[in-house]
């Protein structure tokens, strides 16, 4: 059987990011910190930040980081909970998103430092934000402050779509990539529209893509969720979007 470009990517990466990848320490308001580098193996065409899922940092993203190096890119995957802190729990999982939800500020300044963690190992000069689930909600989050310059898009996998009260895109928001599956329950098709709505409002730049079929968490390797061809023509959606925005 004829392996499709993307698991073939993925089994090359394994073995790169054992050797190439490594952890970063990095303090945010005094407290630890721990996110992942993944250097290029060419000069950078850009630096990719990648926010992990509401489980905290994991290989999963050490995986995405070391796929982003195989095509050219630095990556950086940014700690949002704090260094060792990786709840396995369902409960313990929705406490760690519910404090970042419950306190906007506190979910910015921890993006922010992460992404300035990413610059100092960087030589890229643009950069694009990229988040699962729970990051792909923390990274419209970053897109909507406006506080992150020199980033030159965003994208969302399945992740939250609602804007919280007081908060709101622009035209000068930059481009954004949404990746979203058909048969998600927890995210709906109608909180899709109500997005492509208020982003044609604001003149906001944005791409939206629906894959049917694909339930929430649909780009989750070896998950029950994983839809092959979600995952494949949403990654695929982002390269094409990074070749797009990084001039």
């Amino acid at each position: 059987m004829i392996r499709t470009l993307l698991a073939a990517l993925l089994l090359s990466t394994t073995a790169h990011s054992a050797i190439a990848g490594e952890a970063v320490t990095y303090k945010v308001a005094g407290a630890d910190y721990e996110g992942y580098w993944e250097e290029s193996e060419q000069p950078a065409k850009g630096l990719v930040l990648i926010v992990h899922d509401w489980d905290g940092l994991t290989e999963y993203e050490e995986k995405r980081a070391a796929m982003l190096a195989k095509l050219g890119y630095d990556a950086f995957a940014v700690d949002l909970y704090g260094k060792g802190n990786r709840p396995v729990e369902t409960g313990a999982k929705k406490a760690e998103t519910g404090k970042l939800y419950n306190d906007r500020e506190a979910m910015r300044q921890r993006l922010l430092a992460g992404l300035a963690e990413a610059r100092k190992k960087s030589t890229a000069q643009e950069t694009i934000v990229m988040g699962y689930c729970f990051g792909g909600s923390a990274t419209l989050e970053l897109a909507r402050s406006g506080l992150a310059g020199n980033v030159v898009g965003f994208a969302s996998f399945h992740g939250g779509l609602k804007t919280p009260k007081g908060q709101s895109y622009s035209k000068d928001t930059p481009p954004l990539l949404i990746a979203h599956g058909g048969a998600d329950s927890s995210i709906t098709l109608d909180d899709v529209a109500t997005l492509g709505k208020e982003l044609e409002a604001a003149g906001t730049t944005y791409t939206i893509e629906v894959y049917s079929g694909a339930p929430h968490a649909f780009t989750v390797f070896g998950s029950d969720r994983y839809q092959e061809r979600a995952d494949r023509l949403s990654w695929d959606a982002f390269t094409s979007f990074m070749a797009s925005v990084l001039k």
